[in-house]
């Protein structure tokens, strides 16, 4: 991984922890921010008076302009910028949401700056960035040629099962949606977690998305 600096910028309606954010990072060579905002509104208005930022740290949950709205406009508008989630809980439907709406990953609130750092080069370059929640048997078989697509390797039912993992549904729901028992939809989830080497919903929804295997417009 090289080591330039990258420019990056924090969006955070908590001054304090923007801050704090600030000062922590100003230790860091590999990084430069070159603005912080306190939600989406004023990171437009900043966007056209500094320069473009390579990777944005964004909150979820700010006022006028909400991580969502700022991340989905980046999108659209930049999206050479790679937007990194900044979650205080690992709750499933805000975080997938974020990545529909164009962010590359997330990461803790509570996480080490070291860990941030080491996030933030990762995502600049990739363009994702796979934390612990989808891990070594997915990038083995990502990275191995020779294995047939990962989506030749899915069922149909599987294959809409993912497709659904990226909606609001609840499993419950998305049981009645594919005429399904809830105990078939959890042998589905229990064996793309065990056939990925998965953790949670999230992880499920960022791997299918790298991966191409869902129509995030029918999400």
């Amino acid at each position: 991984m090289d080591k330039k600096t990258i420019p990056i910028a924090i969006i955070d309606d908590h001054t304090l922890f923007r801050q704090g954010l600030i000062s922590l990072l100003a230790e860091f060579p590999e990084v430069d921010i070159v603005f912080d905002a306190a939600n989406g509104e004023e990171m437009i208005e900043k966007l056209n008076k500094h320069p473009i930022p390579e990777v944005i740290l964004m909150d979820i949950s700010m006022p006028v302009i909400d991580g969502y709205e700022a991340t989905l406009w980046l999108k659209q508008q930049h999206p050479e910028i790679r937007v990194l989630a900044l979650s205080m809980f690992e709750e499933d439907k805000p975080i997938i949401k974020m990545l529909k709406n164009g962010a590359g990953g997330y990461l803790l609130k509570e996480s080490r700056t070291s860990d941030l750092v080491n996030a933030i080069k990762i995502i600049n370059q990739q363009g994702y960035y796979l934390n612990d929640l989808v891990s070594g048997k997915l990038l083995k078989s990502i990275q191995n040629e020779h294995m047939p697509p990962l989506s030749n390797q899915l069922s149909a039912n599987e294959m809409k099962f993912l497709q659904l993992c990226c909606s609001e549904l609840t499993y419950k729901e998305i049981a009645d949606q594919m005429n399904l028992s809830p105990h078939t939809i959890d042998n589905y989830r229990q064996e793309l977690f065990q056939k990925f080497d998965l953790k949670s919903r999230t992880g499920l929804v960022l791997f299918a998305i790298k991966q191409e295997l869902i129509d995030l417009s029918q999400c």
